[in-house]
């Protein structure tokens, strides 16, 4: 409800957040909420950072790619891709599809997004990631990003961030955390664990609309190197960004890719004032208990009808119901009739709920995994146990 108030006191003072004297307050609280999220990832972000809000997380993943490529090909800016070096760019095989469209806008090239294996559990693989960067630089490219994530959009997957890190490093790679989805663990003392090693990451996403129950939208990009967006993006349209006006250090507006841009930071601002840390952590973490109970149930249903497809890391359940006739199931031993029977039972179900209007939950099939169903926690704060 704090947020709806915020959404709708935003869109009545219906003000643009470029520059201080248009927004002054909310460009203060950007500053702030942005200082709150940094001191939550840590480390050199805590006392240096940058940031924006801005319009959805693949917004904000495409940030962390325009950055990066700024960065390794500074000519870019001026010459484009022309006669520059043949740059590549490596996600998991599980990331979300706006690396993808980053790739294309960006003139990177589709080609030049290379996708790296991921485990069992949806996590990029180090070591793959270690052969597929190699490889890159025998064949004359220069590797200068890795898109991780934490939080994969079907399995919740976090990515082991501080080897990944450390192999960025070592090749001279920026490093971007996706942690859009999963980021919201570092509310909570009891699952940050599962942002380990965000702070030696370069830039991070994180969508408060998703876990942690904004409305839409609410992203923010944040990047430990100060002063490289504006470096990367300011024009200095000079009806705007006068440089000998008051407060002009405190216009923001050079620093994005938009001229007009809302005031999305109001939102998680108010809520975080209204349900403070203690109130922003229990929301987080009853979105973890529940999709906890669920799993359990699943696991200590004796009639085989319900089969978990693997662990929950994040607040994702992904499982399969098993009709009576191929019960009991088991993925790993399932022969390839059991398989395409099972693969079918996920859209059949689900076409009955689109007609009856009875539920709406998605489907996959993932990692030659048959269609599975996928239950997703998120701003659950008025859902209990009993529902």
């Amino acid at each position: 409800r704090t947020s709806i108030a915020a959404d709708w006191a935003s869109a009545a003072t219906c003000t643009n957040c470029h520059t201080y004297e248009v927004a002054p307050v909310y460009t203060l609280m950007e500053g702030e909420v942005l200082k709150k999220i940094a001191s939550l990832i840590g480390g050199t972000y805590a006392s240096a950072h940058d940031g924006l809000f801005v319009p959805g997380g693949s917004i904000s993943n495409l940030y962390g790619m325009h950055l990066a490529r700024n960065v390794a090909d500074p000519d870019f800016a001026v010459q484009g891709a022309s006669g520059g070096p043949r740059c590549v760019a490596f996600v998991s095989d599980q990331c979300h599809y706006s690396h993808l469209k980053a790739a294309r806008l960006t003139g990177l090239g589709s080609a030049n997004l290379i996708a790296v294996a991921s485990d069992e559990e949806g996590r990029m693989r180090p070591e793959a990631l270690e052969t597929a960067v190699e490889l890159a630089k025998a064949e004359g490219a220069r590797p200068f990003f890795v898109g991780s994530t934490a939080g994969t959009t079907v399995l919740g997957a976090y990515d082991p961030l501080e080897a990944i890190s450390t192999i960025c490093k070592k090749h001279g790679m920026w490093h971007h955390v996706d942690a859009c989805w999963g980021g919201s663990a570092l509310l909570s003392p009891k699952h940050r664990h599962l942002m380990t090693g965000a702070a030696m990451a370069d830039s991070l996403s994180w969508n408060p609309h998703k876990m942690s129950g904004c409305t839409m939208n609410c992203s923010a990009f944040v990047t430990r190197h100060v002063g490289l967006l504006a470096k990367t993006n300011a024009t200095h349209a000079a009806y705007l960004f006068q440089p000998d006006k008051v407060n002009a250090n405190l216009d923001v507006g050079d620093k994005t890719i938009q001229c007009g841009r809302q005031t999305d930071m109001f939102k998680i601002w108010l809520q975080w004032k209204v349900k403070g840390d203690s109130g922003m952590q229990k929301t987080v973490e009853h979105c973890f208990h529940l999709a906890n109970f669920m799993s359990n149930r699943i696991r200590q249903d004796p009639s085989g009808a319900w089969q978990l497809v693997c662990k929950p890391s994040c607040t994702n359940v992904c499982f399969w119901y098993v009709p009576s006739k191929l019960r009991p199931f088991q993925w790993e031993t399932a022969t390839k009739d059991e398989i395409a029977s099972i693969n079918c039972v996920a859209p059949q179900i689900k076409s009955q709920m689109q007609q009856s209007g009875d539920a709406m939950i998605g489907f996959q099939a993932i990692n030659g995994r048959p269609n599975f169903f996928r239950m997703v926690f998120a701003s659950a704060d008025i859902v209990s146990e009993n529902h």
